[in-house]
């Protein structure tokens, strides 16, 4: 027996619905990000409430189990995460979304006989295990328990159209007999299909991918709420679709490819390789103290973070440098590659967690034309965003990539542990620029030398 009554329960899903949406607006800035993800907690806690108080649920003591088991591990796993793996944990929890609305699909599946609804658990069953598998990849790949290259087979185009086909097939299938049999097979199909979508993406195309298969999860979501007949659910996945299919074709843009090119890239030789082979060109080495004396006495410096930043967790160390140059009179700030990291954002949550100001932060069209007006740029653990071969090589697998244009700086110093390439796998020339020159190390380490050797000047 439910406790409230429905105007009730619509008003409290509208609240619900209002945060949700005053959350994506919050998450729109580093400034208002914190509270926006307050207030979308805020709008969850709201509308699990209201199901609670407004539904007839069976097995109570179950759900309530599972709620307690979920957040036994969610919270620990949430608050020990280091930021290095965020990027896995985002993917790790869209892939269980859409797997958890997959599985309420097949469940509701003999509930409805209204070819409309079934065709709702279809679209739901399908994108919420291609999100699933997808997502399971990515994690994967991030994590380099499988190959950050391009997986391929021969063959493997027809497979993946065979799949789609029969995924087709069942799902008409479904639609017309309601079956559980084709249902489950609906799955597998799903399932792989999202196995054969995400293997042959490599590199540096993984964040955006992980955006894509968000924005399918969102779909998904949306999906069931037409088969829940709730409406909440109806537009919290539409927010997170629309969302993630704009962020999508956001980070494409700043790739300067096509979401198709990214996706299916790898069949033509287009995508990223994820090479680790390491050069041995000569490179012109450098120390802390030479380091610090180019940074000291420079007028203007621009530090462009990657992902060695967080691998080595320096975000610390560089805010303190950049302070410390600041106070000579150093006029320093931060430049930001939509793609730096490995998710997006990346860079600036790493920056925003060491409290450095937002406005020390440069996006790349308006620090771009600022690079031959700066003396120095430390590029700390960042690569491919900076690699002139996005601009000078066509036949480069990220050719075409708008980049932080440091290379028209007065002097370049990376900060780099070897002379590994970057995560699409590829040379950078910049680092035998005479004008470049190359600190090696942890960067965290190097940072604290550096930032030692600035404060004995």
């Amino acid at each position: 027996m439910s406790i409230l009554a429905p105007g009730w329960t619509a008003l409290l899903y509208l609240v619900a619905a209002v945060c949700f949406i005053l959350a994506l607006k919050g998450l729109s800035s580093p400034r208002s990000a914190r509270r926006g993800n307050s207030i979308g907690a805020a709008g969850a806690l709201v509308a699990v409430v209201t199901v609670f108080l407004s539904a007839r649920l069976d097995n109570i003591p179950l759900i309530l189990a599972a709620i307690a088991v979920g957040s036994a591990v969610a919270v620990p796993v949430a608050r020990r995460v280091q930021m290095t793996q965020m990027p896995q944990l985002v993917a790790l929890f869209n892939g269980v979304g859409g797997g958890a609305a997959a599985l309420v699909a097949v469940l509701e599946l003999g509930h409805s006989e209204d070819p409309w609804v079934r065709l709702a658990v279809v679209f739901t069953m399908l994108v919420g295990a291609v999100s699933f598998a997808g997502s399971a990849v990515t994690v994967g790949k991030l994590q380099e328990l499988i190959s950050t290259r391009p997986l391929l087979f021969p063959g493997m185009p027809w497979v993946m159209a065979v799949v789609v086909l029969g995924a087709v097939t069942s799902g008409v299938v479904i639609i017309l007999t309601g079956s559980a049999g084709w249902a489950l097979a609906l799955l597998g199909l799903g399932l792989a299909a999202g196995l054969l979508l995400v293997l042959p993406v490599g590199g540096a195309d993984v964040p955006i991918v992980i955006s894509l298969l968000n924005a399918f999860t969102g779909l998904a979501v949306a999906a069931s709420g037409v088969v829940l007949g709730n409406v909440l659910l109806l537009v919290a996945g539409t927010l997170v679709g629309a969302s993630g299919t704009i962020l999508t074709k956001v980070m494409a843009s700043a790739m300067g490819r096509g979401v198709a090119g990214i996706m299916f890239g790898a069949f033509r030789g287009g995508s990223t390789a994820g090479s680790t082979t390491q050069s041995d060109r000569p490179v012109r080495s450098s120390s802390p103290e030479d380091v610090a004396v180019q940074l000291g006495y420079a007028q203007r410096v621009v530090i462009v973070p990657g992902y060695g930043l967080a691998v080595a967790q320096g975000q610390h160390t560089v805010a303190e440098l950049a302070n410390a140059l600041t106070a000579r009179g150093v006029e320093v700030v931060f430049a930001i590659h939509p793609v730096a990291g490995r998710m997006p954002g990346h860079m600036n949550v790493l920056l925003a967690e060491a409290n450095v100001p937002y406005e020390s932060l440069r996006e790349l069209g308006e620090v771009n034309p600022e690079f031959p007006n700066t003396d120095i740029v430390l590029v700390v653990g960042a690569n491919d965003v900076v690699n002139p071969a996005a601009k000078s090589s066509p036949g480069s697998p990220i050719y075409g990539m708008p980049i932080l244009e440091v290379v028209q700086a007065q002097q370049v110093v990376f900060l780099k542990r070897s002379m590994r390439p970057g995560f699409a796998g590829i040379e950078n020339e910049l680092l035998h620029d005479p004008k470049t020159s190359l600190l090696f190390g942890d960067a965290k380490d190097s940072l604290a030398k550096v930032l030692g050797a600035v404060k004995a000047l």
